[in-house]
């Protein structure tokens, strides 16, 4: 999605009904190329493939920085905005407020997946650390069924690709 750079970029008082309905046009444009990536992030995420979520993080952090800029004109410009393009105005409210849920959202699957990810790594450090020789030998020694907690056991391999 091509976000209108050029009218986000500049810092102009809004001086007409034009000028306000574009500016307004470009920040819902730049918020939804913005929702439209989150969105595709949190689902990837969601599937479990990291490495493809994570390759959309370079646009998604371009994209916030002119959806930031853009709502920092119209904060300049609110009183001319508001006077010109009132419905405008409600509809990027609207927007933005559907955009606050879906970042709600994605950041409960983010925080999920770093549960997810921690509780693997203490499982797999415990599972490392744990003795591997005979229960039965040594002054806490028990003898019979369940003596050999751990016989044979192997090496740990972990894959870095998740």
């Amino acid at each position: 999605m091509s976000v209108p750079r050029r009218v986000l970029d500049e810092r102009p008082r809004i001086a007409s009904a034009l000028e306000a309905k574009a500016l307004i046009e470009a920040v819902l444009e730049a918020l939804s190329a913005l929702s439209h990536l989150v969105g595709e992030e949190t689902e990837l995420v969601r599937a479990g493939r990291l490495p493809e979520a994570m390759t959309r993080e370079p646009r998604k952090t371009e994209l916030a920085g002119i959806y930031m800029r853009g709502v920092e004109q119209v904060k300049l410009n609110a009183v001319s905005l508001a006077r010109f393009v009132p419905e405008q105005v409600k509809r990027l409210k609207t927007a933005h407020l559907s955009f606050q849920t879906l970042i709600e959202t994605n950041q409960i699957v983010l925080a999920t997946a770093r549960a997810v990810s921690e509780s693997i790594v203490r499982d797999l450090a415990a599972d490392a650390n744990r003795p591997s020789r005979a229960a039965g030998y040594g002054p806490t020694a028990t003898v019979g069924a369940g003596a050999f907690a751990r016989p044979n056991s192997g090496p740990l391999m972990v894959s870095r690709r998740l």
